[in-house]
């Protein structure tokens, strides 16, 4: 990537983060204006990072970090607090650092989550990211329950030049599956796309549905590379750590996308699901256009999160 586009995409990624910077400057601009490093101090960062929805097991565990380092080093002011706390989310957050080898490889990757999360979206959007890099592309409709479903993500396959296999509603979510493994390898596709469903009637259904599908890829395309990757609405807030629970107890989750960080005040809920979940996130959405869609660069993300107004003022 070049260095244009590099500062481009972090404008971006600034941007998008910039309803929960906005809700974490001001009290940290205050919190960090203070002269002593105390209990309430450390109290008091403890809640700033909750509100952000970083959840309170992460933000004691950050906090409890904080405290360690700012008396093992003799820290007294508290600037230097400030930039240690960034030093160490920094180190927390790479120890989650995504791969994208699905790119190098013939390769399918599942998508679940919820309905309303941005799948379909973010389907399309990876799609023609990964058209932009010369991968071919198949895409297929295995989510037959919601209605529309098919409709929205046959638009999202026309924006991006490629070939969609999809069902009437209700249909056999299987059978659409093998279609669409009979036509990738017809075609010598690169990457397979599948949309399933995002909620059935419970774990149960959910888990059989979803095995049923990684029964018919590992009889009929075990060659190709396979992931499962969860989206995510950053606007939800914690109750996206509940989902990644929940669907992680029914499926193996290989990587997370969280969608509509420009619209939510939580951006911190990033941070908690790589801390709680150890799964990596692979991808966040910052925007409605396609180049919206980035690759998780967990230095990045907190460069952009916890930049104070004068840095932001210089970019």
């Amino acid at each position: 990537m070049t260095q244009e586009k590099k500062e481009g995409a972090f404008a971006r990624l600034a941007a998008g983060l910039a309803k929960t910077r906005a809700q974490m400057a001001e009290s940290l601009s205050e919190l960090f204006s203070t002269d002593e490093i105390d209990d309430d101090f450390f109290d008091d960062l403890e809640e700033i990072l909750i509100e952000s929805d970083m959840g309170p097991k992460t933000a004691m565990d950050i906090v409890d970090e904080l405290r360690l380092k700012v008396r093992v080093h003799s820290v007294l002011k508290v600037k230097q607090a400030r930039s240690i706390l960034t030093d160490l989310l920094m180190e927390r957050m790479k120890r989650h650092q995504p791969d994208y080898d699905y790119l190098d490889r013939k390769s399918v990757i599942f998508f679940t989550g919820v309905n309303g999360a941005g799948k379909t979206t973010t389907i399309g959007k990876i799609a023609s990211l990964a058209v932009q890099q010369g991968r071919s592309v198949l895409i297929a409709g295995a989510d037959t329950f919601r209605a529309a479903a098919g409709d929205q993500l046959e638009r999202w396959a026309q924006r991006a030049g490629v070939r969609m296999i999809g069902g009437a509603e209700g249909a056999d979510p299987g059978s659409v599956l093998f279609d669409a493994i009979a036509a990738a390898k017809a075609k010598n596709c690169d990457l397979l796309l599948v949309d399933t469903a995002g909620r059935l009637q419970n774990k149960k259904n959910l888990m059989n549905e979803l095995g049923k599908l990684y029964r018919i890829l590992d009889k009929h395309y075990s060659e190709a590379h396979l992931e499962t990757w969860l989206v995510l609405d950053a606007t939800t807030g914690q109750n996206g750590l509940s989902q990644a629970r929940e669907f992680s107890d029914a499926a193996p989750i290989d990587a997370l996308v969280i969608t509509k960080m420009d619209g939510s005040a939580r951006g911190g809920i990033a941070v908690a699901l790589l801390e709680e979940m150890d799964i990596p996130v692979k991808y966040i959405g910052v925007g409605e256009s396609i180049e919206d869609l980035q690759r998780f660069n967990p230095e990045t993300y907190v460069r952009a999160l916890m930049m104070n107004e004068e840095e932001e003022n210089n970019e």
